[in-house]
């Protein structure tokens, strides 16, 4: 079950870190003992319903606090698929926190094996091969809810084709924690 506490300290640094760009007031930040922990995290910008921007840790290598924040800054300026967030659009911006759990190795015969083993809704998927990586959160599966076409964007985004398959595949699981923002206009 969701800590409502520390997603509340995870939501509001990750606010104030893309607000303390633009010159905007800081939000109260709770506190909390797991902010001084490793963590790992996913920041996802959303506007009017549409992803704005995402960008995250697939390990906990750094404190929570200062992951939340450098990751929800990346989101917002540096996430190559979008042009910087700009002031005027800031108030419009939803901001949601997803907290990771280790990533766990799966083990498969072959793809049918591997998909057989996908929880829906449930896992965050890793897919690496050849030195290319890719991930999706459990919550694209909200978007792409067949295992076999979760599987081929997940692989497009690693850059490989959709019916790419190798031996040399290695897949991952996670699970998250997410809390997000009330919808902005």
């Amino acid at each position: 079950m969701p800590d409502d506490t520390l997603g509340s300290a995870l939501l509001a640094r990750a606010r104030n870190a893309i607000g303390s760009q633009f010159g905007e007031a800081a939000l109260p930040e709770p506190a909390h003992p797991a902010l001084a922990q490793p963590g790992a995290t996913f920041v996802t910008l959303m506007q009017g319903g549409q992803l704005r921007g995402c960008i995250g840790s697939l390990e906990a290598w750094r404190p929570l606090d200062v992951d939340v924040r450098e990751n929800a800054r990346a989101a917002a300026f540096r996430d190559p698929r979008f042009n910087p967030l700009r002031h005027a659009d800031f108030a419009r911006t939803r901001v949601e926190v997803s907290l990771l759990t280790p990533a766990v190795e799966l083990h498969f015969t072959d793809e049918a094996d591997a998909l057989r083993q996908l929880r829906p809704n449930i896992d965050g998927v890793i897919f690496e091969c050849h030195g290319r990586r890719g991930t999706f959160l459990p919550q694209v599966w909200e978007d792409l809810p067949e295992p076999q076409q979760f599987f081929a964007h997940l692989k497009q985004k690693a850059g490989f084709a959709a019916d790419f398959w190798s031996p040399d595949v290695n897949l991952y699981r996670y699970e998250v924690q997410k809390w997000k923002e009330p919808a902005r206009n």
